[in-house]
């Protein structure tokens, strides 16, 4: 369970010195006792991938898709080619949006090399059980790294999606950062207010204003 050393830098202050031996204990007790998603070794993916430097977009999801072949520690990415219902609804909202996709294979790893840290608030899940790891430790980070990137003074973008992820605004310095909100890309909500919401080409539109490339949508 490999992390980040610039992520590790600028949120040692924010964490209880145990923190990440009390993760690894608890990832190793859940993984005795069960399937548990992403592989031990991408369950840090989201913060591996983009430095704190880094960071363009914040996405934040809620916890790890639950079945087999799918989490790899980015929010809403798949690495099996098959997206699930809220990413294939993320994809129709990037093509009416923006008019184009980049890829439509699941994997959001090109948008982490573009600088969209893709986070989920809770960092692994039990197979088949939804939120099963919610509220047991991983917010302790999470909630940590929202504080941290939305008090920090390089504009970026966060798009909250969902209630969970509304929440986390009271940490965001609205007044540096947009913030893009809407219900969840999910087919339970998508359609009262996710389609249509235009988020990536406000979020595209957002960074040239502050010097900044467009995102790869």
């Amino acid at each position: 369970m490999k992390f980040n050393e610039r992520w590790y830098e600028v949120l040692r202050d924010k964490l209880s010195d145990d923190f990440f031996c009390r993760a690894k204990k608890f990832v190793d007790k859940e993984s005795e006792a069960h399937r548990i998603f992403p592989p031990r070794e991408q369950v840090y993916n989201a913060y591996n991938l983009v430095d704190p430097d880094q960071v363009r977009v914040i996405i934040l999801g809620q916890d790890p898709y639950h079945e087999l072949g799918q989490a790899h520690g980015l929010s809403f990415s798949v690495l099996n080619n098959t997206p699930p219902p809220s990413l294939v609804n993320i994809y129709k909202e990037i093509k009416s949006d923006i008019g184009h996709l980049e890829s439509s294979n699941g994997d959001l790893t090109n948008w982490a090399n573009q600088g969209v840290f893709l986070l989920n608030a809770v960092l692994t899940v039990q197979e088949s059980r939804a939120n099963s790891h919610k509220g047991k430790i991983w917010e302790e980070i999470t909630g940590a790294t929202i504080k941290y990137l939305g008090q920090s003074d390089k504009p970026k973008v966060f798009m909250l999606w969902g209630r969970d992820a509304r929440n986390m605004k009271q940490y965001i310095n609205t007044s540096i950062h947009l913030v893009l909100e809407s219900p969840h890309p999910s087919p339970l909500s998508a359609y009262n207010g996710f389609f249509g919401c235009k988020h990536f080409s406000k979020a595209n539109q957002f960074l040239l204003k502050h010097g900044e490339k467009e995102i790869k949508w």
